[in-house]
């Protein structure tokens, strides 16, 4: 697959198919990414090894969480809420984007009758 270089390290995308994509991410140490959303994607950071932080503008609350992640643990961003994430060391990340369903996605003109 395709390897794109960042400012701050570099993203491979290893799957995408319908609502999921997954990316291998190497991130460099003292080195951030750009504060962004999703509209429609949930984004969870997955560290294979090093050492991240990654902050979140809730929309719920006016608050800034911060995470700090290192090997072996995850954390998942809602889509619509801004976010980036900070190299507090070099580290290699999972980023694995996906799509919820919405299972009341229905909008009715008639409700169903019994036919005579």
């Amino acid at each position: 697959m395709h390897k794109s270089g960042k400012i701050w390290g570099s993203t491979q995308e290893l799957f995408h198919k319908n609502n999921v994509e997954i990316h291998r991410i190497e991130i460099q140490k003292n080195t951030r990414c750009s504060k962004h959303k999703h509209e429609h994607k949930y984004n969870i950071f997955f560290v294979e090894s090093g050492k991240i932080l990654v902050k979140e503008w809730k929309n719920d609350y006016n608050l800034v969480d911060e995470t700090i992640l290192t090997t072996g643990e995850m954390c998942s961003i809602k889509p619509g809420n801004f976010h980036e994430f900070h190299g507090l060391e070099d580290s290699i990340v999972y980023e694995i984007y996906y799509v919820e369903l919405n299972t009341q996605d229905i909008i009715r003109e008639n409700i169903g009758s019994k036919l005579a």
